[in-house]
């Protein structure tokens, strides 16, 4: 909708809320096939009259048109999830109390459409789901793995795995109720449907009959699930999931996924409901919307659940009284007054309505958001991320030998799949191009995989629509020393850019004034090096200056003021946090490395680099402007 709050009356708000109303009205009867999903077909059942099944169903051997209601339905269990849970699955009423037939509700049923849309294209099943409270997300995973175990498949493993065993052997235990109340008359084995033990395991259970074992597993306590043999993992609540020394999501997932096949029927569910960003889940999520995961990102927005909703007496009045907010909520959105209304009476019970949109998130960002310590805004690190892109080309920089003075001769870039230079941008030759110039800022990290990265940055100080821009990256681990030319050569590259070296590592670890040679080696063959006060080489981060970076950075990136390329730079602000203990830092086991030289690069170019160039309208100097 494109409607300001101006050009609404009462009249017009109305008659288009009757509208929506009336397009969120669609029948659903999953007995009769109403509303289900896919393409179906009628069919004639003896004494029930005309059914609308899927397709799939009609091709099935044991299929006739006129059969009688027992074969009808024996033979549908097999090609309609839909009908099955209203058949056969009886779930725990939370009014009530009592056992009903599970009937699925809108959510449901679209997170069911994509289950089966995968199944029935023969491709393994692969879901990610970003939960909101109270519709039943993992009721309706562990649901429809049981269907696939006790109808589709025999022999079929499947483990389900929570941030505690609880959780697990709660969702177990929802299992165990559909097994206690499924109907005798259609469950075909010679045994009763029963849970029974698994060779003295008390993690791990065997459905009569059908020779499917089910295990349940905590991340608490790896050891007791890895090298399981399963064809299906749901992973619940994941966002809980700790990071240890000993422990950490990545591996256990790893672990317990690398043995589920690429084949149909297999299936990985990974479900949460949000517990800030920086985690492993919100990393999973990040990569399944950007179209890099093998899962299917899936959100289900309050609104969606049918049960929030509340009468409206006076619309006008109701009108009135919501805020910026809200109101857009019916302009942006598309919501009903009584959803609406019924968001604007909930909100009174919390203090903040950051509270609110915690428990109630309209869209991923802002369940993200309210539940994170990060201090950047993950609404602004999407519209960072929207500069992101893949590099034109992936490689190195190279000259006539690795290090040293011939390092810098006949340079040329040699593209190639695994090299650790990413680049966007190619430099730019054009004389007309002088008043622009390149920054390059180099993070120092480790040698072993497990330690910091090193970073090389290069960021064009004023692109064509006047913005930093981020140009080229590299990262990856290597000698100090080798770094150091390796940087050179790219700034060289990249028409002899400022080369900024974060210098504590260098000044901090090498007692023996070790740091200090490699810089003034670097200093009589590239001159253009970033000084700071006094004259020293390199950029030197304490409390002070790290304050003032991340500052800069946090405002560029609030503004929109520089262009980013790498999806792994944005990734790294989400879980960038402020400590308790004051100061700035990456969550535990995440890295800040390729975040530090942009936060460096940004603040030396709005500093001290742009406006000396500027000012100075010359292409000489000690800038060596382009």
């Amino acid at each position: 909708m494109q409607n300001t709050s101006e050009e609404w009356t009462a009249e017009r708000l109305i008659a288009e809320n009757t509208l929506r109303n009336n397009r969120l009205c669609h029948a659903y009867d999953p007995i009769a096939g109403i509303g289900c999903y896919g393409k179906r077909v009628e069919c004639t059942v003896q004494g029930r009259g005309t059914m609308l099944v899927p397709v799939s169903m009609v091709t099935d051997n044991e299929f006739q048109n006129a059969m009688d209601w027992t074969s009808h339905v024996q033979c549908r269990i097999k090609h309609d999830f839909e009908f099955w849970c209203a058949m056969c699955v009886s779930i725990k009423d939370k009014v009530t109390a009592r056992m009903v037939p599970f009937v699925l509700n809108a959510p449901q049923r679209r997170v069911a459409a994509i289950l089966e849309s995968m199944r029935l294209a023969g491709q393994p099943i692969r879901l990610i789901m970003l939960k909101a409270r109270q519709w039943g997300g993992s009721t309706l995973v562990q649901i429809y793995m049981a269907w696939i175990q006790i109808v589709l498949r025999r022999n079929w493993n499947s483990l389900i795995c929570g941030h505690f065993k609880d959780t697990a052997a709660a969702i177990k235990g929802m299992y165990s109720r559909l097994l206690d109340c499924y109907p005798a008359a259609l469950w075909n084995e010679d045994c009763k449907p029963r849970f029974a033990p698994y060779e003295k395991s008390r993690n791990v259970n065997i459905i009569n009959g059908r020779g499917c074992l089910v295990a349940i597993g905590s991340a608490e306590s790896q050891e007791a699930i890895r090298g399981f043999d399963i064809a299906m993992a749901h992973l619940t609540e994941v966002a809980f999931w700790r990071t240890s020394a000993q422990h950490s999501p990545d591996n256990l997932v790893r672990s317990v996924c690398g043995s589920v096949a690429l084949a149909p029927y297999t299936v990985i569910v990974m479900e949460s409901t949000a517990n800030g960003t920086g985690n492993y889940f919100h990393g999973e999520w990040l990569r399944a919307k950007a179209g890099n995961s093998d899962k299917v990102p899936v959100f289900v927005p309050w609104h969606e659940i049918e049960i929030y909703r509340y009468p409206v007496g006076d619309a006008w009045a109701l009108w009135q009284s919501l805020d910026d907010y809200e109101r857009r909520l019916w302009t942006d959105e598309g919501l009903t007054l009584e959803m609406i209304n019924w968001y604007h009476r909930k909100r009174k019970e919390y203090s903040s309505h950051a509270l609110m949109k915690a428990e109630y998130p309209s869209n991923d960002i802002e369940a993200f958001a309210t539940t994170s310590c990060s201090i950047f805004d993950p609404s602004h690190l999407d519209s960072l991320r929207l500069g992101c892109r893949p590099p034109l080309w992936r490689g190195e920089i190279s000259g006539d030998a690795v290090s040293g003075q011939l390092s810098l001769h006949n340079l040329h870039p040699v593209v190639m799949p695994g090299g650790q230079l990413e680049v966007w941008n190619v430099p730019d030759m054009a004389a007309a191009q002088a008043l622009k110039h390149y920054v390059a800022v180099v993070d120092i990290g480790g040698l072993s995989d497990k330690a910091d990265f090193s970073v090389i940055t290069v960021i064009d100080a004023c692109n064509f629509d006047g913005l930093p821009e981020v140009v080229a990256q590299w990262r990856g681990h290597t000698y100090h020393d080798l770094l150091a030319w390796k940087a050179a050569q790219i700034a060289l590259w990249y028409r002899h850019a400022l080369l900024v070296v974060e210098s504590n590592t260098l000044e901090t670890e090498y007692t023996d004034d070790g740091g200090t040679y490699i810089l003034n080696i670097l200093s009589h063959c590239y001159p253009n090096l970033y000084r700071r006060p006094g004259g020293r080489i390199g950029f030197h981060t304490n409390v002070s200056t790290k304050s003032s970076v991340i500052n800069e950075l946090m405002r560029q990136v609030r503004d929109g003021l520089y262009v980013e390329r790498s999806i792994e730079a944005v990734n790294e602000m989400s879980w960038f946090e402020r400590k308790p203990q004051g100061g700035y830092g990456a969550m535990a086991g995440r890295h800040d490395d390729i975040l530090m030289t942009r936060a460096i690069g940004l603040y030396i170019i709005t500093n001290e680099v742009v406006g000396a160039a500027l000012r100075s309208r010359s292409t000489a100097g000690a800038l060596k402007i382009r």
